[in-house]
């Protein structure tokens, strides 16, 4: 029965990410067009009104993060958090999550719940983890991501939670984004991070100091048919990436009776995420591309010792490199 829980928990969110948002949008368009169209043109009011609110801090809910449902999600994999140094509560962080991997199980896990105790681990801060600001178009999905602390990964939603919310924030970017989805598989060890250099100059530009975080199994959650560059397969999907903001990938997991049969259910492989030592960062509201080049060089090598630390503990060789792109 455990068990059972634990793959309904982690296929809810799967299936909520996927389709929640167009299947509501649909049902809105529907009741405009029955009798009661009233309940629709309130709630597309209210929409309206609410629009700007997840660039504005969101609605995070204590009550939704500490469902009971995240705990059982957490078990399937399981997956844990890892804590290597404390972070001051007078400080605002900008943590860059690796890898991107399909769903970003670990991230969502971690930062987008309480499932694996990140309040209590690191007191005074409060995480908000940044996706695609085209979930937050659509209705319910919105109010749903929202309730976890999940912002839009969008220069005013994060300019506000590192300027106008205080401090003791922790926003967290998936730095590779799309583009590194589109190389996650087993045994994978890469990262999209050589010209990704936009949330460093914003780290610089907000004072916000840099976490390096890794996610050790990531990457195991799917299999994907990875499309050679240059293939007609592998433009598709660039095409795609630039016109839908996310890249279409070609995947599957196992079945949800049959564990050796094909489905979207995730393979219960550990994830194991470490939070890196903080990158004290000055405040420069117009730092220059030597600055910036600076810091992002720090943030690699800091990522780089953190895989070389931990890779051992968590079922890599010695002789397994991070490979960044």
């Amino acid at each position: 029965m455990e068990k059972h829980l634990q793959v309904f928990s982690v296929l809810q969110w799967v299936i909520s990410f996927l389709v929640l948002g167009v299947a509501c949008t649909a049902l809105l368009i529907y009741i405009f067009c029955t009798d009661c169209w009233l309940i629709a043109a309130i709630y597309t009011a209210w929409l309206i009104v609410d629009w700007n609110t997840p660039k504005e801090g969101g609605r995070r809910s204590s009550w939704v993060r500490n469902w009971t449902v995240w705990t059982y999600f957490r078990d399937y994999f399981p997956v844990r958090l890892i804590k290597t140094h404390n972070l001051l509560p007078s400080r605002n962080y900008i943590f860059g999550y690796h890898p991107h991997g399909i769903f970003c199980f670990g991230a969502f896990c971690n930062f987008g719940t309480e499932a694996t105790g990140f309040s209590k681990k690191f007191p005074g801060i409060k995480p908000s983890l940044a996706t695609l600001a085209g979930n937050f178009r659509l209705p319910v999905l919105r109010d749903y991501l929202m309730s976890g602390g999940i912002c839009p990964v969008n220069r005013n939603s994060i300019d506000y939670l590192l300027s106008q919310n205080g401090t003791g924030n922790a926003v967290v970017i998936v730095v590779g984004g799309a583009a590194e989805s589109l190389h996650c598989a087993p045994g994978m060890n890469s990262v999209t991070l050589k010209n990704r250099k936009g949330f460093v100059r914003l780290a610089l530009q907000k004072g916000s100091d840099l976490v390096p975080v890794y996610s050790f199994g990531e990457n195991d959650a799917y299999k994907q048919v990875i499309f050679e560059e240059g293939t007609w397969s592998r433009a598709v999907q660039r095409r795609l990436q630039k016109i839908l903001g996310f890249a279409p990938c070609l995947f599957h997991g196992c079945g949800l009776i049959f564990g050796d049969s094909w489905g979207i259910v995730p393979y219960c492989k550990p994830i194991t995420t470490i939070v890196g030592e903080p990158i004290t960062v000055p405040k420069i509201e117009a730092p220059t591309e030597e600055m910036v080049d600076q810091y992002h060089a720090m943030y690699v090598k800091s990522l780089q010792c953190l895989f070389d630390k931990y890779k051992t503990r968590f079922g890599l060789k010695e002789s397994d490199v991070l490979y960044i792109q």
